[in-house]
């Protein structure tokens, strides 16, 4: 009996074994990218990657044992010619599909798959929301991202990256920030330190500084440093250099914005804290001294001083959070004053927007990219970042309101297919109708209501602009225009693929959403409301920014 005991004992034991060496795998990296088969019928279980016994890497992913659903990759080229031992929690089949390349699985169809945005900046693979550290610096602006390479649903948060030249036309580099032991990279800015405050510049070259939050069992902020423009970047050793979960007893502190306050020579940290947003001051970036807070804010905050109708003479400063809403007031490098608000000047699938740092003075724009929360059916990456726009403040009979508005450089992807100063609905209606299944198009015009009811514009049912002058609402959000007697609004339409993006009466208000035709609708673009005119129709045909 007990030498039947020990044999099945032995017997358990042996597969026990197989088993766990069934879920690890041995590769020499040869290749630039490993690439994963991804599956949403089965759970997510954790990955790891070890080198020399060292783990580098650990992320959930949902590892398709069968058919993917999509493939994702990972960049292993700083693994070449090691050997990479690659263990899994979940179903071990899946392990047997990685396979290595150096090019991405479905490369030949990248940026032209169905629902693919055009002019929009997406990523080859994955989720990713927040925009990151937004700076340029020679040449170059910097978008770094809130970023799960491994599937299109949020999780593993890294900070990915994309540099452009004229902020339309990007290119993807690596993934810049990776989880470690203090948790996963949460939202962030950047600076650049040409003082050498920290300590970090070498020589002449100042260091590129990414301020963050790290994600683990509580919300740390942390620095890292790149003196190669971004492409590679060391974590500070002494992170965290915030540590304020017991200050607030509260583990929402997250999201620091960074930005040098030349009067009093210091530099200024502004953090979503629990209810609001905090003040810390430094002077070497790794030592802060919390200065004030200011209550009615949710996340993402920003802090910047703008020109009142573009007199450098009468400044104010703004402060908003993820939702849009912002306040008008001063600021004395240590505390912020509210004197105005909260407003909206943008509302729909907007989130968690950030402005440029380190802007050239000869530019002197204040401008914002912001995080689009659009879907893309059945396309292995999720939600894209809205157009960039410049900011302004300006006089209106409410007092000094935010204005946004496309930059210019949206114009380059323009091509004029038609323009009308003055038009009737029918005629409107039948010019555009040929344009209403295109991918990419710009509409601008301005509606002369006869009546003091509603009017508006569709595309395919779906309501792109709803004017109510009875009610004062535009898409049943209120909107009071600046001549309070005028039977008039603008709108400038911008449509991609898969989203619109709306300015009215050049940027006072804006607003985005999802594009979704009414699939029993056949109108295609049409234009409604009680004997209504259009004026200055133009429309534009949009390139696509990928090659």
């Amino acid at each position: 009996m007990k030498k039947k005991i020990l044999l099945l004992s032995t017997c358990v034991a042996l597969i026990a074994a197989t088993q766990t060496e069934a879920k690890d795998i041995s590769i020499t990296i040869t290749k630039k990218y490993l690439n994963l088969p991804v599956s949403h019928q089965v759970s997510r279980s954790d990955m790891t990657f070890e080198i020399d016994g060292k783990r580098e890497r650990t992320f959930s992913i949902r590892l398709a044992s069968g058919l993917a659903d999509y493939w994702v990759f990972c960049d292993v080229s700083a693994f070449k010619d090691k050997e990479l031992k690659i263990s899994y929690g979940g179903d071990s089949e899946g392990l047997r599909n990685i396979y290595q390349a150096d090019e991405i699985a479905g490369h030949e169809n990248l940026y032209k798959e169905a629902n693919r945005p055009q002019f929009h900046f997406t990523p080859r693979r994955g989720w990713h929301n927040d925009p990151n550290g937004l700076i340029y610096y020679e040449g170059e602006y910097h978008l770094f991202f809130q970023y799960n390479p491994y599937e299109r649903d949020w999780g593993n948060m890294h900070w990915g990256h994309a540099v452009s030249k004229d902020l339309i036309h990007w290119e993807e580099l690596p993934v810049a920030l990776y989880p470690d032991e203090h948790g996963t990279m949460f939202s962030g800015s950047a600076v650049m330190d040409y003082g050498n405050t920290a300590g970090f510049n070498k020589g002449k070259t100042p260091a590129m500084i990414a301020i963050y939050t790290a994600d683990g069992p509580k919300q740390v902020q942390c620095i890292a440093y790149s003196l190669d423009k971004g492409r590679t970047w060391t974590k500070y050793e002494g992170n965290p250099v915030i540590d304020s979960k017991a200050k607030w007893n509260s583990n929402d502190t997250r999201d620091p914005k960074v930005f040098r306050y030349e009067p009093n020579n210091e530099w200024v940290l502004v953090l979503n804290e629990r209810d609001g947003h905090s003040i810390y001051t430094s002077s070497n970036l790794k030592e802060w001294n919390y200065e004030s807070h200011t209550t009615g804010f949710w996340e993402c905050p920003e802090l910047f001083e703008l020109p009142v109708d573009g007199d450098k003479d009468n400044k104010k400063w703004v402060m908003y959070g993820a939702s849009g809403t912002y306040m008008t007031g001063s600021f004395d490098g240590k505390k912020f004053t509210p004197e105005s608000g909260k407003y909206y000047y943008t509302t729909g699938a907007l989130y968690a927007a950030q402005t440029y740092t380190n802007l050239p003075d000869t530019d002197g724009r204040r401008i914002q990219i912001g995080w689009g929360r659009i879907t893309h059916p059945d396309m292995p990456f999720k939600s894209l970042m809205l157009l960039p726009t410049e900011l302004t403040l300006r006089t209106t009979k409410d007092g000094v309101r935010l204005f946004s508005y496309p930059v210019k450089e949206v114009e380059q992807l323009q091509t004029a297919v038609f323009q009308k100063d003055i038009i009737q609905v029918k005629e409107a209606n039948a010019l555009l109708h040929p344009y209403s299944n295109t991918d990419c198009l710009r509409v601008q015009f301005t509606l002369k209501l006869s009546h003091a009811t509603d009017a508006g514009f569709n595309l395919y049912g779906q309501q792109l602009l709803r004017y109510d002058m009875n009610f004062n609402t535009v898409n049943g959000v209120f909107y009071s225009p600046d001549d309070m007697t005028s039977m008039e609004i603008s709108a400038d339409v911008i449509i991609d693929k898969t989203s619109v993006e709306v300015f009215i009466d050049n940027g006072a208000y804006s607003y985005s959403m999802e594009r979704k035709a009414d699939g029993n609708n056949r109108e295609g673009f049409h234009f409604w409301g009680n004997n209504i005119e259009i004026k200055d129709l133009k429309v534009y045909d949009l390139k696509s920014i990928w090659k």
